[in-house]
């Protein structure tokens, strides 16, 4: 079987598997891998870029290196194939989980139980909930779960369509090294820098792939390229600002603005400022709905991608 195929086959199924059963309350693999990340970075931790550098080359060439063994010891077996491809797919992507946990939130806040919302919302994102109340909180989950979808997802696919197995395990290592390490607090400001470059890098098809099908799949397709074209570019992140501004549009709302993280207070560019209104807890739902329409049509476009790419080389 040619290896277009065998990634169509291996993404559709994985992420079907992803539907069906989520994440693995225990054992996760990306949960494995930041185990081990943690172990490494305690052994090279020093404040300085050199040693940051060294750290994301051996963890993310770590997992490039172990999907290129396994793919290369199940080449001779289409079925084996097939199914790594389907397994690491499964393990790297996490729209279902996403959305369960935005839900989750979505049903405190409808439930008027603030504090339960307040809890769960660590489980999505690195702001203070403290402070939040529920339209802020509201807000926060929405900006995560287009965030998500780009990181959670369509970025995976992207990398996978381009290079197999090695490409999906080595985007999702380098994309937890960012949220482990990518951040500036003063232990990681420079041993993260190389994680969080990187991971800038890696996430760049895969935002603007997120943009254009958040237009496509959204109820305002106009809305969502306006929103995209006037305001991510002055959004502080190169991948999250097309994302999140293209959801604002496609939603019809307004994202971004003064928020908080581990008690560091940004201001940061209001998203969809132009027509959009402010987020209510429906709108979680209706964000949700986006990213799992954006995620199926990936698949379709990736697994499109590769097949055309390989029967240009043939």
């Amino acid at each position: 079987m040619r290896a277009d195929r065998v990634f169509a086959y291996g993404a559709a199924a994985g992420l079907l598997g992803d539907r069906l059963l989520g994440d693995p309350r225990h054992g996760h693999p990306v949960a494995v891998f930041g185990r081990a990340a943690g172990a490494v970075e305690r052994v090279l931790w020093r404040d300085h870029r050199g040693w940051g550098a060294l750290h994301t080359a051996v963890c993310a060439g770590g997992a490039v290196g172990l999907g290129a063994v396994a793919a290369r010891a199940v080449r001779s077996s289409p079925a084996a194939s097939v199914a790594l491809t389907a397994a690491a797919t499964w393990a790297v992507v996490g729209g279902t989980s996403l959305g369960r946990e935005a839900r989750a939130v979505a049903r405190a806040l409808e439930a008027g139980d603030l504090a339960g919302a307040r809890a769960r919302l660590p489980h999505l994102c690195g702001r203070d909930p403290q402070a939040l109340d529920a339209d802020q909180i509201a807000r926060a989950v929405v900006e995560s779960v287009a965030e998500n979808t780009s990181d959670a997802v369509v970025g995976a696919l992207v990398w996978g369509a381009v290079a197999g197995v090695p490409g999906l395990l080595g985007f999702r290592a380098v994309n937890t090294l960012d949220a482990m390490v990518g951040h500036r607090s003063p232990r990681h400001r420079r041993y993260g820098w190389a994680s969080a470059r990187l991971d800038d890098l890696a996430g760049w098809p895969g935002a603007r792939l997120t943009a254009v099908l958040a237009a496509v799949a959204g109820d305002d397709p106009r809305g969502a390229l306006r929103a995209w074209r006037a305001d991510a570019g002055a959004h502080p992140s190169p991948n999250a600002g097309p994302v999140e501004a293209a959801f604002a549009g496609a939603l019809g709302v307004r994202l971004g603005g003064t928020l908080s993280y581990a008690g560091r207070v940004e201001h940061r560019p209001v998203l969809g400022g132009a027509a959009g209104r402010a987020v209510t807890v429906p709108d979680i739902d209706r964000a949700v709905r986006l990213s799992a329409r954006v995620g199926l049509l990936a698949l379709g476009v990736c697994a499109a991608g590769r097949l055309l790419a390989s029967g240009r080389r043939s």
